[in-house]
C-alpha cells in the first residue's frame, strides 16, 4: 500500500524520478513496469502495471456499450502510456498529459494506497484549498467504518 507524499520534480526530458521509497516498493512487490494515466488531465496516475491489468480486466467484464468505461477508456488512453522505472527510478510523463497537467518543475508525488497520484504542486495546493475537507466527508467515511 502507498502511503504519504514526497515532493519531486520533472526533469527538461519530461522524466519524473519517482521518490525512493516509492520506488523500492514498486519494484520489490511489482517489478518496474508501469502504466502512468489520467482521467480528467489534471494529474498523472502511475499504477504497477499488473495492478493496471487487474483494472483492465474488471473494465473487460463491462458491457462495450457501458458508456461510463467507455469514457474512462477513451480518457486513459489518451492520456496513457505503458512505462518502465529506468535505473534511477525515472518514468517519461506522456507529453500530452504534462501538458494537461502542467506538470513542469516541482510536483507532488502521493500514495493512494494502490497507485501514485503526481500533481503540479501549486495546482494541487489551489484544488485542496477550493475543495475543503468537512462534515460530509466526515460522516461519510464514518458511514463506512472509517
Amino acid at each position: 500500500m502507498f502511503r504519504g507524499s514526497a515532493q519531486a520534480k520533472i526533469d527538461d526530458k519530461g522524466r519524473l524520478k519517482v521518490p525512493t521509497a516509492f520506488q523500492r516498493q514498486i519494484e520489490e512487490r511489482w517489478g518496474p513496469e508501469v502504466f502512468v494515466t489520467s482521467i480528467l488531465g489534471e494529474s498523472a496516475l502511475l499504477y504497477p502495471l499488473p495492478v493496471w491489468e487487474e483494472i483492465e480486466h474488471k473494465l473487460a467484464a463491462l458491457p462495450r456499450t457501458h458508456r461510463a468505461k467507455n469514457k474512462f477508456l477513451d480518457r486513459a488512453s489518451y492520456y496513457g502510456a505503458d512505462g518502465r522505472l529506468d535505473a534511477q527510478g525515472r518514468i517519461v510523463l506522456p507529453p500530452l498529459l504534462r501538458q494537461s497537467a502542467g506538470m513542469e518543475g516541482e510536483v507532488v508525488v502521493m500514495g493512494k494506497l494502490d497507485h501514485l497520484e503526481v500533481w503540479n504542486h501549486e495546482r494541487f495546493e489551489t484544488r485542496k484549498d477550493a475543495q475543503p475537507f468537512g462534515d460530509e466527508d466526515w460522516e461519510s467515511l464514518s458511514e463506512a467504518d472509517i
